[in-house]
């Protein structure tokens, strides 16, 4: 059934389409956590320390990618298969400690489970149709989510690039407005 606009598209999208809206709802629940949050300093330190560590694993991710041309298994790929998406989760899980806000963590939780499942199927069906063989002894090594203890090919080597990440993903700029969202949730603790 084809559908124009409207209730009636946005429906058909959030049953059929339901990835269109991971990026939107994500900015939402980092922006309503910053805003309604109650931060206590304990939370907020240990929280803050997760999201720091989720930029980080976003940068180091985005500088290494190369999006549909060669399959990315060095710098953070070595270790696991979706490394900005483990970035994701973990400041996701950093903005609900961090603003101490008890129906946050199952917000969050619930929002996980809706949109990344089928968003790794997808992406991991994507890179099995590009890159065949090649990924699947990749996907044999590499855990989607968890993280091996050693690289996939210990001594591969490959450049990190701040314009490839900025370039391709605008990673930089992500992180300044989450870092922005970081330090309005800190203003609450004064």
């Amino acid at each position: 059934m084809a559908t124009a606009f409207g209730l009636q598209r946005f429906l058909h999208d959030l049953r059929y389409h339901r990835e269109r809206f991971r990026q939107f709802l994500g900015i939402a629940f980092i922006i309503l956590a910053s805003v309604a949050g109650e931060p206590k300093e304990m939370l907020f330190v240990a929280g803050a320390a997760l999201v720091i560590l989720g930029i980080a694993a976003r940068l180091w991710a985005s500088g290494h990618i190369k999006k549909n041309k060669i399959l990315a298994t060095d710098g953070p790929y070595a270790y696991v298969r979706h490394p900005l998406y483990v970035g994701n989760l973990t400041l996701g899980f950093g903005f609900a400690l961090a603003s101490s806000l008890w129906w946050s963590l199952p917000l969050l939780i619930g929002m996980l489970l809706a949109f990344y499942p089928p968003a790794i199927r997808r992406e991991d069906e994507k890179l099995h149709r590009r890159f065949k063989e090649e990924w699947e002894q990749w996907r044999k090594e590499t855990q989607g989510l968890i993280p091996r203890l050693t690289p996939y090919q210990p001594g591969q080597r490959g450049s990190w690039s701040f314009m490839q990440s900025l370039r391709d993903n605008g990673e930089p700029i992500i992180a300044l407005f989450l870092l922005s969202w970081l330090y309005f949730l800190w203003m609450g603790l004064h």
